[in-house]
């Protein structure tokens, strides 16, 4: 071949030598975006993930957020067996759990409610299963943290109603502590029994049952039972009375505003408070 054909002929088999190695190029990153970003969204161990991909060059990014360091690990494994990657930067994190919920409150059994009823009670105008409504005098704290609120609304009921007669027989008012109230919320709760017992001669005696032993006599009658007047008492800390003013057949009457102490007989579990 004479020489003036030859650079001709070497720039023509350069371009055929080239041809086939242009046609031998992987897919883009247009398209190897797409696929790593389909492959994790459908992979069960990486759909929940979000995950973000960019590919340049065969380079691929991952970023955004996975739910264990195994989705962490299959993510970039996905991306590096992909065609065409050349290379991948994980860039993702595993957020941390989230914090335990804070344990709920509870007002253990032996826990004393001081209470001031809203309304009169007695002997022998009230009835058995009668509800009656009381308010909380002092709050309640678990742990040095409020747990019920002064002023929370009590609810309770008159367990027994006996009016005494004026020849014979007794007088006897039971009341017991039923619900409390606060913070649009009412909790069912369970207290002792507050007793109170006028016999023959107007011999009075007073006991607290279902929480335990007996507790105390009467502090003291009242006469005419004035508003506001005190006829509750803590006994040792723990018990509550009831007490009566004198009327003419002796009944057994509780004015309202009487501050009554009733005793939890089993704890009450209250929600976490808010933070």
């Amino acid at each position: 071949m004479p020489n003036r054909y030859r650079p001709v002929s070497t720039l023509l088999f350069a371009a055929l030598v080239a041809f086939p190695l242009g046609c031998s190029h992987g897919p883009g990153d247009d398209a190897i975006t797409k696929e790593v970003q389909q492959k994790v969204a459908a992979d069960p161990e990486t759909k929940d993930s979000q995950v973000s991909v960019a590919a340049k060059d065969g380079k691929v990014t991952l970023s955004g957020t996975v739910n264990s360091p195994e989705a962490q690990k299959k993510v970039e494994q996905i991306a590096r067996e992909e065609q065409g990657v050349t290379a991948v930067e994980n860039k993702t994190v595993v957020p941390p759990p989230p914090p335990p919920p804070p344990p709920p409150i509870v007002v253990q059994a032996g826990t004393v409610f001081i209470v001031r009823t809203t309304q009169a009670l007695s002997s022998k105008t009230s009835t058995a299963g009668q509800g009656f409504l009381a308010t909380l005098a002092q709050p309640i704290s678990v742990g040095g943290v409020t747990a019920i609120p002064a002023g929370a609304t009590c609810g309770g009921r008159v367990v027994t109603a006996k009016e005494k007669g004026k020849i014979k027989g007794e007088g006897q008012l039971a009341l017991q502590l039923a619900t409390v109230s606060f913070s649009g919320l009412t909790y069912q709760i369970q207290t002792n029994v507050l007793d109170s017992t006028i016999k023959g001669k107007g011999k009075r005696t007073a006991a607290t049952t279902g929480g335990g032993a007996a507790a105390g006599a009467l502090i003291g009658g009242l006469a005419g039972g004035g508003k506001g007047a005190g006829i509750g008492a803590l006994v040792g800390g723990t018990a509550g009375l009831i007490g009566g003013a004198a009327t003419g057949n002796k009944q057994i009457e509780i004015p309202a505003e009487s501050p009554l102490s009733f005793t939890l007989t089993a704890p009450l579990t209250l929600p976490p408070p808010k933070q």
